[in-house]
Formats: structure tokens, C-alpha cells, sequence
């Protein structure tokens, strides 16, 4: 029996009597209302328009593209360096760098806690003088096309709900994502494909116990088109794209007509956006059976242009192929694109599984930005690359058993990067302490870093909002401020 049923049998007279009450006094109040008044339009089939009075300012991107690296990575290992940190190697952390900070249960009190020097090397780069770690050789290359923000600072210390703060503006699920919000507001340019796409990866042999959990590209209280679509990292990105046997394209074409006019009438009777939502995506699924396989074919691609994104770049679900749908999606009118790669959890891994991670994505990152330029799309792309949080200064696991160093997770600063739409290339923005621990100079706020990025591309985070529950919601929350220092 379905609950639905269930619920029927258990209505009491009482109740009966009482919505049977309520629908007929609606059912006169309809009488002496106009009903063309009351009858939803039509849904548009194809594509998303944007909302009315956006963008709200010039923008300097079109379209964004999120390198999202779950499981924070180490800011102090690859782009904040600190001789300081080389020179207290192995002795506790002062107090006062610690002093009332919450740290995760796996570090507890971070008293007594012993300093832990970068694995590898510094050196500047480019006539920015950007410092990169020797992790990241290739994107070492491009620092001069790079905007480091490195001190980034936020509320979480776990991953999901980091996570989640970052792209949703909330530690809790269920508010919409940055990609749905995008294309909430702005629409989409792609008749054929997806406005929001979303490809994820996991280096090989990785420990790392991250889990892409849905609510990470959600469109929350937002009506379901505008959530993100996961691209499979295997076989057929988008499942069930042939026709089933015997069915021919003009017979699928006629049926999905005909479910559309009876998803109308439901549409018209209910005011239902969910029902608008069916309608967009029986018909997306329509065209992308055509569009997909036509994306998924890079047999065209120039070898000059596939050896930018290093050898693993033809294997599918590896984050150089994901990097490379990317480039390949928003030419083809995508909004945001939303490659995420787990594996960057390193509490005992940092001499082993750190090099893997960063083989696996510096080469894809870096070709990504360089080959958007080279088809003259970076300037209006915007690149986002970074994670939830970063890492401790301080070593996790026994100093003297190198094979096992590791750090935790450290909400207080951390580097990201962008590229491209609108930002100041070259540019080192912020500080931390000559630890790496704490900010100490030009403070961005998870909120501040969402703000900046909703601008970049021609919205007012106060001014993009979404009523629910009595409430207008937005990315931002209450919060954030525009770093009008990043922009060009």
C-alpha cells in the first residue's frame, strides 16, 4: 500500500468535511475571478531565459568553470610559502598562533603540536614573482596569467559541510548551488546541452574517503532544471541516449509531444514548477541524445592541443578529460561547469599521495587555462580553482616516520586561484602570519570570495534572491562584500 493510499483510508470525517469545505469556497471564489487570469502559460520547451533586469551590471565573465578540489588542499605545501615554517621545522606551535581556535577531533587541541616544513621546494615565477611549490610545475608556468587569493578563511572544519559552505553558501544542505544559481539568473546560451554540468574524479589508488554527495551541485529550494547534470566518468556520459529498439526518432518525437501537452494541462490545473521542470528536461533529454555523443567525440581534438592536458587527457573520467568537456562544454553555450576531483584529504599521506594529486590535476589545470586563451575565451571564462579549506601548519602523524606525515584541516587560511573573466592576472592578494596560520592581512570571507565571483559575472549577490518559507534566500546569505581589488 503506497503511503499516499494509506493516508486516504486514515482520513478522518472531520478532515473530510473540512477540505471539502476549503474547495468548494475556492471553487466559487474561481467562478468570480477571471480565468484566463488563473491559467499558468505555457512553459517554454528549450533552453532558460534569464530573469528579468539581469545581468545587473557590465559583467566581465559569461560563463564560469569550478576546478573544485574536495578535501582542501594544503595551501603551505603548494602556494603559501614560509621560510619561517622551514626554520621552526619539528618545534611546537606557539601558542598565541592557536589561541582559541577549533581545530577538527582529529587534532583536538593543537597544543604541543610540532611545525611541519613544506615537502618540496618554493620558487618565484613569472615577472609577478608568484611563489609556487615544485608540486606544480605547469601551473608554475602560468602564475602570471593567475590571481592567488591566499587568504581565503572560513567557518567550517569538516569537509561536507565546507563543501557545502563554499558552493551553497551554507553549511547545512539544501540551499541552491553556485551553478544553479547561475542559471537561475542568467539562463543558458545552450539549447542542446545542460545549462549546469558537473564531472567529478578520484586520483587512482587515493586512501582518501571523500564522497561526492549530490547536494554539492543541488539547486535546493530552486525548482530541479536548474541543478546540475553529473556526467558519468565511464561509458555513455548521459545513460539511455539511443532510442529504445523499434522506436523510430519521429515516433519519440511524436510521444514526447504528446506528453508535453498532457504535462501542460497538469501544468495549467496545479502551477506546479516541477511540472514545468519535467516538461524542459523530457525535451533536454530529446536533443542531448544527438549533442552528447557529438560532445563526447574528441577525435577531432589536435594533438597539439590534447598534449596540454597531459596523457590522461583520452581516458574518460580521469580530471584531464573532465578539464577538457569543460573547455569543450561552455563553447557550446554551457553557464558553469563544475569539474570536482577528490583526494586531497591528506592526514597521513602527504610524502606519497599528495604527488599523485597533484600529477594527476596541475597539467589539466594549467592546459585548461591555456588553451582558453589560445581560442581567445579566457577573457570572458571565468576559472575558479581551489577547495573548502586548507591545511594545518602543523604535522598530523609522527615527525619521524616521514612515510605516514600528514596534516589536518585548517579553516582559519588557504589559497585559491582564478583565472580569466575580469580578474587582475598576476596578482598575489592577502596574507597570512609567517606560519601560514592565520590572516593577518586583506581577510576574503567564504561569503566575500561568492560575492566577488557572482559580480565578475554581472549579478548583485544582494539583489539575486529566491523567496522560500517566508524568506528571501541568497548565495551570500547575509553576508559578503565585493573584493573589487581582484577585478581588472
Amino acid at each position: 500500500m503506497t503511503p499516499l493510499h494509506e493516508r486516504r483510508l486514515q482520513l478522518t470525517r472531520r478532515e473530510f468535511l473540512g477540505r471539502s469545505g476549503t474547495g468548494l469556497g475556492l471553487a466559487s471564489l474561481t467562478g468570480l475571478l477571471d480565468p484566463k487570469r488563473l491559467m499558468a502559460a505555457p512553459v517554454a520547451r528549450v533552453g532558460m531565459t534569464r530573469l528579468p533586469g539581469l545581468p545587473h551590471l557590465a559583467p566581465k565573465a559569461k560563463r564560469a568553470i569550478y576546478l573544485f578540489q574536495n578535501g582542501a588542499p594544503t595551501h603551505v605545501d603548494l602556494f603559501d610559502y614560509k621560510p619561517k615554517l622551514q626554520q621552526l621545522h619539528g618545534k611546537p606551535v606557539p601558542d598565541d598562533y592557536i589561541a582559541g581556535k577549533r581545530f577538527s577531533t582529529m587534532t583536538g587541541k593543537a597544543d604541543g603540536k610540532l611545525l611541519l616544513a613544506p615537502v618540496e621546494p618554493f620558487h618565484q615565477h613569472g615577472r609577478s614573482g608568484a611563489w609556487v611549490s615544485e608540486f606544480l610545475p605547469h601551473t608554475a608556468r602560468i602564475a602570471d596569467e593567475l590571481c592567488f587569493v591566499k587568504s581565503l578563511h572560513t567557518d567550517a572544519v569538516n569537509h561536507a559541510p565546507g563543501i557545502s559552505l563554499m558552493l551553497s553558501g551554507a553549511q547545512i544542505p539544501g540551499r541552491p548551488t553556485l551553478g544553479a544559481w547561475l542559471t537561475y539568473g542568467l539562463g543558458s546560451d545552450a539549447e542542446n546541452l545542460p545549462s549546469f554540468v558537473v564531472m567529478t574524479s578520484v586520483s587512482k589508488g587515493t586512501t582518501c574517503g571523500q564522497i561526492f554527495y549530490d547536494f554539492y551541485w543541488g539547486s535546493g529550494f530552486l525548482p530541479s532544471r536548474y541543478q546540475g547534470v553529473k556526467f558519468r566518468g565511464s561509458g555513455e556520459p548521459v545513460l539511455y541516449l539511443g532510442d529504445p529498439a523499434g522506436i523510430s526518432r519521429t515516433t519519440r518525437r511524436a510521444m514526447l509531444d504528446d506528453l508535453a501537452e498532457l504535462n501542460d494541462l497538469k501544468l495549467r490545473e496545479h502551477g506546479d514548477p516541477e511540472i514545468a521542470t519535467r516538461i524542459a528536461q523530457y525535451e533536454m533529454a530529446f536533443r542531448m541524445q544527438t549533442s552528447v555523443p557529438e560532445l563526447a567525440d574528441i577525435s577531432r581534438e589536435p594533438a597539439s592541443v590534447l598534449d596540454l592536458y597531459g596523457p590522461s587527457v583520452k581516458e574518460q573520467g580521469t580530471f584531464a578529460y573532465n578539464c577538457l568537456m569543460a573547455r569543450r562544454l561552455i563553447e557550446r553555450g554551457v553557464r558553469c561547469v563544475q569539474v570536482m576531483h577528490a583526494g586531497w584529504d591528506q592526514h597521513r599521506s602527504l610524502t606519497t599521495e599528495l604527488y599523485t594529486q597533484c600529477r594527476d590535476t596541475d597539467q589539466p589545470s594549467a592546459g585548461l587555462v591555456a588553451d582558453l586563451k589560445q581560442r581567445g575565451l579566457l577573457d570572458d571564462t571565468l576559472v575558479i580553482w581551489g577547495g573548502e579549506f586548507g591545511r594545518t601548519p602543523f604535522i598530523q602523524g609522527n615527525l619521524d616516520d616521514r612515510k605516514f606525515w600528514g596534516r589536518d584541516h585548517h579553516p582559519y587560511a588557504f589559497t585559491s586561484w582564478l583565472a580569466g573573466g575580469g580578474v587582475k592576472a598576476g596578482l598575489t592578494y592577502g596574507e597570512t602570519d609567517d606560519l601560514g596560520m592565520n590572516v593577518v592581512r586583506d581577510p576574503v570571507h567564504v561569503h566575500d570570495f561568492q560575492a566577488t565571483l557572482l559580480h565578475l559575472l554581472g549579478i548583485d549577490h544582494e539583489r539575486l534572491t529566491y523567496r522560500f518559507q517566508g524568506r528571501d534566500f541568497r548565495l551570500t546569505d547575509v553576508h559578503g562584500k565585493v573584493v573589487h581589488d581582484l577585478i581588472s
